[in-house]
């Protein structure tokens, strides 16, 4: 959980991040082309500025200048005074000849004053030395003799930016009249017109309108954030609910397993709890106990894929059907590493039977190659094992376990695990309830391939030796041996026989459905009663069943309190009725 919540928020902050970017990226851009513009418009105002004066310019050139009444704005023009005809008098009026240059230069004072544009006529080879370049205008004028064309570029007058624009003057045929002493000929550049257009305004207009995109990205982001906040969130709560079904799937699998047979029933959860509680107190943390509780629960969902013959076996296995039962541990890893969110413990439910010694399955590791968690789950699956009923062996009391896992430290079990699994399980409490013994008429058909006799439906030889203790449940006992019964098959063969055997159980059954019956040896039976037994009653229907066989009986009842079991066999049994 803590390692999905881990990615999910890593996976969160990259989006967050790349959403971020993307946002501030496209601002950016926004704002550098709303700037961008503002120089455009500038560039455009500039051109339709120099056009117009260029204009005005030709027009008066067209006409060999004008001429104008001379007062404080408009002297006669020194430059040109070689011309014959600068001046004349009409009714005492002075007019003098205004070349386009200097009308234009005169305008451009005003236009100046008025618009805080800033227009200026300027050359390499002055005519008026008042119309000297300043630094810019001399590169921009080497710049259109160059490239014959207009040059501009953000230049900074008096700390303010402006974008300044030169436009090359071309010497036409009129011009001549004025500056052919110059050496220039007609289709020269002989200077040229500057314009420089302030950008405080526009770089004002532009600030606005990035503000006003920039608050509506900002918007635009928070709504992004909230989304992938919440597309995390949904995202979260599916791989959560996934998870949940897949574990409430598997779980479900692993009840199956568990209601195959009354020992299994709680196996899992038990060693998951035991599992855990020596996790902590080994000091490791809470999600290693979680990722170990969840491989306890799930450690023997292969045993799904376990045939019932070798499954419930109350036995020992046989070779073979020991190495199939080890499969289990491969059938978990199969089934668990299809499934991601079991990647953490598929591994530790694959090498839960690991020995330290070497000697366990399925891969023989040694020591610590075998995950710490696998081998914990071991000592923890091995601890239950113990202290649980099995009808081939009884359980051990929590101190017995407890010194068998001491018995076998460095062997089976971690030594260091051991310490702390003795320290961790001394005073937990067992369930005397969980054992083998059938415990439902379910589970009783369920079992009756091993426990019950195929041909007379009683409990079998095997049931009786593994159980023996369950006398002692019971108040009394009985043992009904035939006499002459092989013979009697011999003469009349096993199948009058067979039913001469099943005619007695069938009358010992009708007695008391309480009663617990068993046949071993082929010709025995043994009757377990909490109540008297009418033996009265018995006789007269075996008497009844062997009338005509020449088959004779024998009977004994005693109370279970005269029963002594020097050792848990049958034939310890069968001696308290043949003394």
């Amino acid at each position: 959980m803590q390692n999905k919540q881990k990615k999910i928020f890593l996976s969160t902050n990259i989006l967050y991040i790349i959403w971020t970017l993307l946002i501030i990226v496209i601002l950016v851009i926004i704002i550098n082309r709303n700037y961008k513009y503002a120089e455009n418009i500038a560039l455009h105002e500039a051109k339709i500025g120099v056009n117009k004066d260029l204009a005005y310019r030709s027009w008066i050139a067209s006409h060999g200048g004008v001429y104008v009444p001379v007062d404080k704005r408009t002297p006669p023009n020194p430059y040109l005074s070689h011309i014959k005809d600068r001046d004349f008098y009409v009714n005492g009026v002075h007019y003098t000849l205004m070349n386009p240059a200097y009308t234009l230069s005169q305008m451009m004072k005003d236009y100046t004053r008025l618009y805080g544009v800033k227009t200026h006529i300027t050359s390499l080879k002055l005519l008026n030395p008042k119309n000297a370049p300043d630094k810019w205008e001399i590169k921009a004028l080497h710049e259109i003799e160059k490239n014959k064309q207009q040059y501009y570029e953000l230049e900074k007058i008096e700390n303010k930016e402006y974008l300044r624009l030169m436009n090359p003057l071309v010497t036409q045929k009129s011009c001549l009249k004025c500056h052919a002493f110059q050496g220039y000929k007609e289709g020269d550049i002989r200077g040229g017109v500057s314009v420089a257009i302030p950008m405080t305004n526009l770089y004002k207009d532009a600030f606005k309108n990035s503000l006003l995109i920039s608050m509506f990205f900002i918007i635009i982001w928070l709504l992004g954030i909230m989304g992938i906040k919440l597309f995390s969130k949904k995202v979260l709560e599916y791989m959560n609910e996934k998870e949940k079904l897949y574990e409430e799937y598997i779980y479900g699998l692993v009840n199956i397993v568990e209601k195959r047979d009354s020992y299994t029933a709680g196996h899992s959860k038990r060693v998951a709890n035991y599992a855990v509680l020596i996790a902590k107190e080994m000091g490791l943390s809470q999600k290693e106990q979680h990722i170990l509780y969840r491989a306890g629960m799930l450690h023997d969902i292969g045993k799904i894929g376990i045939p019932d013959s070798i499954f419930l076996k109350p036995g020992k296995l046989s070779e073979i059907e020991y190495e199939i039962i080890k499969q289990h541990v491969v059938l978990s890893y199969e089934l668990l590493k299809s499934v991601s969110i079991f990647d953490e413990i598929k591994e530790i439910v694959r090498d839960h039977h690991e020995h330290y010694d070497g000697s366990g399955y399925p891969r023989g590791l040694v020591g610590d190659e075998s995950p710490l968690l696998g081998q914990i789950l071991m000592t923890a699956d091995s601890f239950d094992a113990m202290t649980t009923n099995r009808i081939y062996k009884s359980r051990k009391t929590v101190a017995e376990a407890l010194e068998e896992l001491k018995l076998l430290s460095g062997k089976q079990f971690n030594p260091k695990i051991v310490k702390y699994a003795i320290k961790a399980l001394k005073n937990v409490s067992i369930d005397t309830s969980h054992n083998q013994i059938f415990q439902s008429y379910l589970e009783q058909e369920r079992l009756s391939y091993f426990y019950k006799d195929q041909l007379t439906n009683v409990y079998n030889e095997i049931y009786l030796e593994n159980n023996i203790d369950e006398i002692f449940e019971y108040n009394y006992i009985l043992w009904i041996s035939l006499k002459n019964f092989q013979q009697y098959n011999k003469k009349y063969g096993w199948v009058k026989g067979n039913e001469i055997l099943k005619e007695i159980a069938y009358s010992l059954n009708s007695i008391s459905k309480d009663n617990k019956i068993y046949r071993f040896h082929g010709d025995n039976f043994l009757i377990l009663s909490k109540q008297n037994i009418d033996i009265n009653n018995i006789k007269n229907k075996i008497i009844s069943i062997l009338k005509g066989t020449n088959i004779d009986y024998k009977l004994v009842c005693k109370s279970i309190k005269e029963i002594k079991l020097e050792n848990k066999t049958l034939d310890n049994l069968l001696a308290n009725f043949t003394k």
